[in-house]
């Protein structure tokens, strides 16, 4: 059985960080990023990371402030946030992707999602 259990969120003052984490069990994946959604908006991508060489994407609202990455040991990709806005705060949800080619900034190429962890930036 495949789980997600994202980890790390929180409150936080504008240009704080957090370290967000999800641990994958039940197998492995290409492709793992992370999605979030604010109140009243729709979910959207925020980063992902493709193969063991680990070829990143970020969304331009987030590029050079937060960093993807994966511990294959492991099966944990984490999400560093630096910088934060209030505008970040949202539930941050991990995703997985069995596939190997998928656009991997579209919420339908992934197969599994976590819980989803808040994170909440105040002003």
């Amino acid at each position: 059985q495949v789980q997600l259990v994202e980890s790390g969120g929180g409150l936080v003052q504008a240009a704080g960080s957090l370290r967000l984490s999800c641990a994958a069990s039940g197998r492995t994946f290409y492709a793992m990023g992370w999605f979030r959604q604010a109140p009243g908006k729709e979910r959207e991508f925020v980063a992902a990371i493709r193969g063991s060489g680990g070829i990143t994407y970020y969304a331009d609202s987030v590029k050079g402030r937060f960093t993807i990455s994966r511990d294959n040991a492991k099966n944990t990709v984490y999400l560093q946030m630096n910088s934060l806005k209030p505008e970040d705060t949202a539930v941050y949800y991990c995703a997985a992707d069995r596939a190997l080619n998928s656009d991997v900034r579209v919420r339908q190429s992934y197969d599994y999602w976590g819980q989803g962890t808040r994170v909440t930036v105040s002003s």
